[in-house]
């Protein structure tokens, strides 16, 4: 019997089963009715986005080359073999378990081709290939082999995912790219994508960007800096290529060591020369110089700008760009002749960062580090395009996004005209934008929880000598909500 997935907008997950490498839990799974996270995983936070009603895949993946339900020419083939399905029935307090109402699958069903690594899968609808993978899974259809295994640059067609980088463990033919091809990308996809600055404004800010070379996005709680700095290299690249954008979050204890180079520990005793974040985005740049190559660093006044760069923050400059201004890092290399390597940042290597203005315990970047980098201040956009969009790409109601807009501006002019705080500690219209689409007659529950648990306590960080006053703008934003 297939789950009934016609009114399931919300993505799907297809999960890891597996702990370490041997452990099997499925059958304690499917007999305790739940699915928990190995203990040893790094990031249990994906079990956070998880909510009731979701559906949900016991996956395991592995490359096959014989008994394959078609000819492969003997190439390797990514394998997703489904265990079982069901429905997400709630979520423990612990954030590490769900509970769920299982159907296992006998015999286990196998897709090829578009399979992924990763030990939670987030799979949302609206590409060709993830509606597929969906009502193969959840609706007993048949996976199109022919029109997966034909997949290939000149069709146009390309086995990208704007949900998760899929890891291709193999192609049944040659003219399949080994890794996904990416899909172009533009400021006309920044805009569809849900971004209300105006073109103009956007194009601005990559021109900036392309000659700068370094930009900083910065502006109050919820303004999408973060959401537009992605979006802003892939635009800058023409393409929506992953694997040329390295993210990285600045914070008090990271280092010159842990983002430039430095010494490691090795699993023989010795220490090792491990080259950073950074140092591995500039080799990159270099092997593909006819490509763009971008760095996002959230938060990059949260850390020391200044240390953690070290002497590479005079080859920031756009001017300083090449091999005639190479210098030695402090922990060096040295070429085949024995002789210091010096290094240099290629031209083709952007830095985006964003700095969020509102919170009073970060540092102000100095005048060195400032004088590098192009700044951008990102306003809370509550205007009628933004109303618009939610309205059309979330389901909010229209008359209660209306009032919404109107109880947002008026709190965020109280915000801006409170002598202690000002325009920098307004309300992003990101708190108002659900990240996925409600359905009928939710809007009101929806803003309610958000008003609560976040624009509340918001408001109580603001005015934390005025708790008083804090609790009025919060009653006023939910009066008879």
């Amino acid at each position: 019997m297939a789950l009934d997935t016609r009114n399931a907008p919300r993505p799907a997950w297809f999960v890891g089963a597996v702990w370490g490498d041997t452990d099997d839990q499925t059958q304690r799974f499917l007999d305790e009715g739940i699915w928990e996270i190995d203990p040893t995983h790094p990031k249990p936070d994906p079990l956070r986005e998880m909510q009731p009603g979701d559906r949900i895949a016991i996956k395991s993946t592995f490359t096959q080359k014989h008994d394959l339900p078609f000819d492969s020419r003997n190439d390797p083939v990514s394998v997703m073999r489904l265990k079982a399905i069901g429905m997400i029935a709630s979520r423990t307090n612990d954030w590490k378990c769900v509970r769920v109402d299982w159907k296992e699958l006998e015999p286990p069903r196998e897709w090829y081709f578009y399979t992924n690594l990763r030990a939670v899968w987030r799979v949302a609808p609206g590409q060709w290939k993830t509606n597929a993978l969906l009502a193969f899974a959840f609706d007993d259809a048949r996976q199109d082999i022919d029109r997966f295994r034909d997949v290939s640059p000149e069709g146009g067609e390309t086995l990208g995912d704007d949900d998760a980088a899929e890891i291709e463990l193999g192609n049944a033919f040659q003219h399949i790219p080994s890794s996904p091809q990416s899909e172009p990308y533009s400021v006309d996809d920044i805009v569809a994508d849900g971004c209300f600055l105006e073109r103009a404004e956007i194009e601005r800010l990559l021109a900036r960007l392309r000659e700068k070379k370094n930009l900083i996005l910065q502006g109050a709680p919820g303004t999408g800096k973060t959401w537009l700095a992605k979006r802003l290299a892939y635009a800058l690249m023409g393409e929506k290529a992953e694997d040329r954008v390295r993210a990285v979050q600045f914070h008090p204890n990271l280092s010159y060591e842990d983002f430039v180079r430095g010494w490691r520990p090795s699993g023989d005793g010795k220490l090792t020369l491990v080259d950073g974040v950074f140092m591995q985005a500039v080799a990159a740049a270099r092997d593909e110089p006819d490509k763009d190559f971008a760095v996002v660093i959230e938060e990059i006044n949260r850390g020391n700008p200044a240390q953690i760069f070290g002497e590479l923050l005079t080859l920031l400059e756009a001017d300083k760009r090449g091999e005639e201004h190479a210098l030695e890092l402090s922990y060096r290399r040295d070429d085949k002749d024995g002789n210091p390597e010096p290094v240099h940042l290629p031209p083709n290597l952007y830095i985006v960062g964003t700095m969020n203005i509102a919170d009073r315990s970060l540092a102000i970047v100095d005048f060195a580090f400032r004088r590098r980098f192009a700044f951008a201040t990102l306003e809370p956009c509550l205007d009628d395009r933004w109303r618009d969009w939610i309205v059309a790409h979330r389901g909010v109601d229209l008359d209660l996004a209306r009032e919404n807009q109107r109880r947002l501006m008026a709190l965020n002019e109280e915000i801006a005209k409170d002598g202690a705080l000002g325009k920098a500690f307004r309300v992003g219209h990101s708190y108002a934008t659900p990240p996925e689409p409600l359905g009928d007659g939710e809007t009101r529950d929806w803003f309610r929880r958000v008003a609560e648990t976040e624009i509340g306590p918001l408001l109580e960080e603001y005015w934390v000598d005025a708790p008083e006053k804090a609790k009025a703008a919060l009653d006023r934003l939910l009066d008879r909500w």
